[in-house]
């Protein structure tokens, strides 16, 4: 029986054009999704290329003017700028503190609409100050961005939808399932044997149409084996997902209307709607601290030290004796007393600005709590992990760029208050930022999809069962 279903079934989405139709949309979605994708991330590439060639020029302009100062020329240049004061060089010629995007990044925007991509951390800014952010459109927030994540949350369940709404219900409605009834298979298992076989042309259809699009666009998947085939894990148990909803759909609802009807809601509750009630319940539950306050109470707290900044010096020093004047005719400057306050705000407001990290934590480990509700929550999570642009890629990058701002700010320390030029011996010295790349395993998640798509199966088995008894007691 399960041999003519398939050369049945085969035979019918042939002569229906639906295989045809499904190979011309998704080589379409996954195609311009890719095209779309690759471009965010050229002109990331692009951005911070020429960051970094800024930085170049700068720096052979910075050892040009350095030359000149040693050889006892004049330059012209305003005394706050020459590069043999090591503050200096380290406000006007900072490093670029950059995130490179991974191989993968075309598949998922995730949070890269959001966050920079690169910093340039100075020793007289803030570390709690660094923008972190972009001017994004509203518009483009509203609506996402077209990637390969998109089409596969969001459009592919659709066409799922579409493909296997009407497996049992058109038999119905046609009159051939008094026939099908009466061959020895029973119906559920007739209706599992046909969306089995729809999931596995539609899978390998996903499959061709992957590969092709990849190979097209100059992309070797099979130079980065474990992401893409943990990208096929995702694709194929998220679409066993929507399979598994439609044959629970197709065995209790009946006629083909209301079979479509309740497949659009259930995509609007898990899609839409659960990610969207997750989110508001994180934000209600844990609530994050006025960044205006924070904003305010760091003002309060310049102003504050500004009046004491020779006690708050005479401190820093005793706390810090490597940093001690070593000439004693040397007169406390501005960046001297400067350095000293900077440290003494950043201690007092690290409560603060842990708080606000704190409760940003807690929305996301509440998200994460229940994620397991909404197979799109976890998909979509997993193309982000993927492509390096989830949550806490972007959290990690900032937590690296302000140890780096921390380490740029400490190599001008010793220079400052020893009373040592900068000269171009210390040059390749400076400290130099490289991101770590966060390590991700989607085999979790996985496993996870799975298990919702056998538990949405057995829970069709269960109530087709009940059915069916409750039809006979009736009789």
């Amino acid at each position: 029986m399960f041999s003519y279903n398939f050369k049945y079934e085969l035979k019918q989405l042939l002569r229906s054009r639906w295989i045809q139709l499904l190979s011309i949309v998704l080589l379409l979605l996954f195609g311009f999704s890719t095209f779309n994708g690759i471009q965010k991330v050229e002109k990331r590439k692009k951005d911070i290329t020429t960051a970094q060639e800024e930085v170049k020029e700068n720096d052979a302009m910075m050892l040009k003017l350095l030359d000149s100062v040693e050889r006892g020329l004049e330059v012209s240049a305003s005394p706050w700028t020459i590069p043999t004061s090591p503050m200096a060089v380290g406000n006007y010629h900072p490093r670029v503190a950059a995130m490179e995007p991974q191989s993968m990044a075309f598949m998922a925007t995730g949070q890269a609409d959001l966050f920079t991509h690169y910093v340039k951390p100075t020793v007289s800014g803030d570390d709690f100050a660094l923008n972190f952010t972009e001017m994004t459109s509203p518009v483009q927030l509203l609506f996402g961005s077209f990637d390969l994540a998109f089409v596969i949350v969001y459009l592919l369940p659709l066409l799922i939808i579409a493909f296997s709404y009407n497996v049992l219900s058109s038999e119905k409605e046609s009159g051939s399932l008094r026939l099908l009834a009466a061959q020895p298979i029973g119906i559920q298992n007739w209706v599992l044997q046909k969306l089995g076989l729809r999931f596995f042309w539609l899978a390998v259809l996903v499959l061709i149409a992957l590969t092709v699009v990849f190979l097209v666009h100059g992309i070797n998947p099979f130079a980065q084996a474990a992401v893409y085939f943990g990208l096929l894990g995702i694709v194929l148990t998220y679409m066993l997902f929507w399979f598994a909803l439609a044959f629970l759909i197709n065995l209790w609802v009946g006629s083909s209307a209301k079979n479509a009807v309740a497949l659009l809601g259930l995509w609007v509750v898990f899609v839409l709607l659960v990610p969207s009630v997750l989110n508001q319940m994180g934000n209600t539950l844990y609530p994050m601290p006025s960044r205006t306050l924070m904003i305010n109470e760091m003002r309060s707290l310049k102003a504050e030290v500004t009046a004491r900044q020779d006690e708050i010096l005479d401190n820093y020093l005793r706390d810090h004796p490597e940093y001690a004047l070593n000439d004693t005719t040397q007169t406390r400057s501005f960046w001297h007393r400067y350095m000293a306050s900077q440290s003494l705000i950043k201690k007092e407001l690290s409560p603060v600005v842990d708080a606000y990290e704190e409760q940003l934590q807690k929305q996301q480990d509440w998200v994460g709590r229940f994620k397991w509700i909404s197979p799109a929550i976890i998909a979509q999570e997993s193309l982000n992990q993927m492509a390096g642009t989830s949550t806490q890629d972007y959290e990690s990058f900032r937590k690296q760029v302000i140890g780096f701002a921390a380490s740029w700010r400490e190599h001008f320390m010793p220079f400052l208050y020893n009373n040592q030029s900068f000269s171009q011996q210390d040059y390749p010295n400076l400290p130099k930022f490289v991101y770590t790349n966060t390590k991700t395993s989607v085999q979790n998640r996985v496993l996870l999809i799975l298990g919702l798509s056998v538990l949405v199966y057995l829970i069709g088995i269960l109530m087709y069962k009940r059915q069916t008894k409750n039809n006979l007691l009736a009789t």
